[in-house]
């Protein structure tokens, strides 16, 4: 995403070293220390789309108390983007994945 687009920018540099992780399968730079939120956010990816719109999603609180940016990792488990720091490796999605297919 071109940086003009991005949805956070840093104030201050931050020093630390550099993390890769990835968000739907894409390479998400970000510093160690940084909250996955922060690293999405910068790199201008959405956490996910609102349930009845489909508009981007991007935390709201930014203090894990509202809920509005869960990922998902590649195991399965969701996680609070806003308090969970990255990690080297880490796969996040917006949604879940590997799910069995409802069956009606």
């Amino acid at each position: 995403m071109e940086r003009s687009q991005v949805q956070f920018r840093r104030v201050a540099r931050r020093t630390g070293p550099p993390v890769t992780l990835s968000f739907a399968g894409a390479p998400i730079h970000a510093t160690a220390g940084d909250s996955v939120l922060a690293a999405l956010l910068e790199n201008g990816a959405f956490a996910r789309r609102h349930e009845f719109g489909g508009e981007p999603r991007a935390g709201f609180c930014l203090m894990g108390a509202c809920q509005d940016c869960w990922v998902w990792s590649a195991d399965g488990g969701r996680i609070r983007a806003c308090t969970t720091p990255v990690s080297e490796g880490m796969e996040l999605f917006a949604e879940p994945q590997g799910m069995a297919p409802a069956r009606g």
